[in-house]
């Protein structure tokens, strides 16, 4: 018996490349955070929830790993990247499980449900893992521009799949599985339809603040200043807390670094300006800080993951969240602001300070899923090569014109 459930595993093993082939051949299906308001709210099926998240996980998740293989072959042989496709391979065997099953079986709902939990919590350490990947491949072969360009290409359209299939997942169990979270009885799944904007400010500031005082024995205050249609209505939008709270965090962690580190000698601490702002279109945030700013040469390499200058972190991050990890906390929120058709971007002005602003959509009906899809346009991505620069390149010593002219003019005079 347990010799057929092996050789059953190995066969569905062997089934993988084709079912990867068979569900990136179809586009993922984005949602409006609207969508998943009044679907949450009036017509929580599970059934037709069922229906959907069967066919669309699986779709969500081949077309990103369809991308995996074109990636160096060097940095999918690492272990961490090996370990990470094994994670996928085996969640898309389980959730394809269902494409048969009965939709009017409640077992199978309650099945499902389990399943998705269980995927869940298997891909909990996905970014570290391929974060230690990316740190093999760099220790063993280096940076160039190429690998450079296709891993940051790869890895913001991965980490966004994960975070669409996480939302997915998360919105099914959290309205289904019964285990509504009672300190937020009005959120649908993971979405408050009323998201307090600076109550989310504040409260990223407060943990910033903690760890802060943890590692430096000091920490700057915040100054809010709110703009909105209403005079004293608080700023609420539809959105998920805790993607704001994680861009808002990762901000003030490294506002605060910078100005305790730039004003160590000083006796007063400039505090972090935040300023929110609600239009008709947009919820802006603007957080400023007077930590010394960096090069504007630099500002992109914030972004990038294999420039990443952030040591390896420390494994017991459980009880130690570190002041920096992988470097990867902020091209991730970017990614967490792009999600939903926002964005995130940073100013800086050398030897004063860095504005970070985030821009969100202030209607949930515009919010809609920002999802990569696997197809020609993506492919070519991959094949580009580095081609010889369309602009000078200036040298560290230009060249002596005044001794060429010199040179020039005795030629001629011969």
């Amino acid at each position: 018996m347990k010799f057929a459930h092996i050789l059953l595993k190995d066969t569905s093993k062997l089934n993988i490349p084709k079912q990867v082939d068979r569900f990136s051949k179809f586009s993922p299906s984005p949602l409006s955070m609207k969508q998943f308001i009044d679907f949450g709210s009036a017509n929580a099926c599970e059934k037709t929830a069922f229906k959907f998240l069967r066919q669309e996980l699986p779709v969500r998740l081949a077309n990103i790993m369809k991308e995996i293989d074109f990636l160096p072959d060097k940095l999918i042989s690492t272990p961490s990247v090996q370990l990470l496709h094994s994670w996928y391979a085996q969640s898309l065997i389980e959730i394809v499980d269902f494409l048969e099953k009965d939709p009017d079986d409640k077992k199978v709902l309650r099945n499902f449900t389990e399943t998705l939990i269980n995927v869940r919590n298997r891909h909990n350490n996905v970014v570290p893992t391929m974060a230690q990947g990316v740190l093999e491949y760099k220790e063993a072969f280096g940076v160039d521009p190429v690998t450079n360009q296709n891993v940051q290409y790869f890895l913001d359209r991965f980490y966004t799949s994960r975070i669409s299939t996480r939302m997915l997942m998360n919105q099914h169990t959290l309205i289904f599985s019964g285990s509504t979270n009672p300190a937020h009885p009005k959120h649908i799944g993971s979405i408050d339809p009323n998201c307090d904007v600076v109550e989310v400010v504040k409260d990223a500031f407060e943990s910033s603040k903690m760890l802060c005082d943890q590692y430096y024995l000091t920490s700057p205050e915040v100054t809010i200043q709110v703009n909105s249609k209403g005079t004293n209505d608080p700023i609420s939008i539809v959105y998920v807390p805790s993607h704001l709270y994680h861009m808002l965090f990762e901000l003030f962690k490294n506002a605060m670094r910078a100005t305790v580190e730039t004003h160590e000698n000083s006796t007063h601490l400039p505090p972090i300006k935040v300023r929110v702002a609600l239009g008709s279109e947009d919820l802006t945030i603007k957080m400023s800080d007077r930590g010394g700013g960096v090069p504007l040469r630099k500002i992109e390499r914030l972004f990038s993951y294999m420039y990443s200058t952030a040591p390896s972190p420390m494994t017991d991050t459980a009880r130690n969240a570190p002041l920096a990890g992988f470097g990867y906390g902020l091209p991730i929120s970017r990614l967490y602001a792009r999600y939903f058709q926002g964005d995130l971007h940073l100013y800086s002005m050398e030897g004063y300070g860095t504005s970070a602003v985030i821009y969100l959509k202030a209607l949930s009906s515009e919010s809609v899923e920002r999802l990569p899809v696997f197809n020609k346009s993506a492919l070519r991505h991959y094949q580009t090569s580095t081609e010889a620069d369309d602009w000078c390149i200036p040298s560290s010593e230009p060249k002596k014109l005044g001794n060429v002219a010199c040179v020039q003019g005795s030629s001629d005079s011969d």
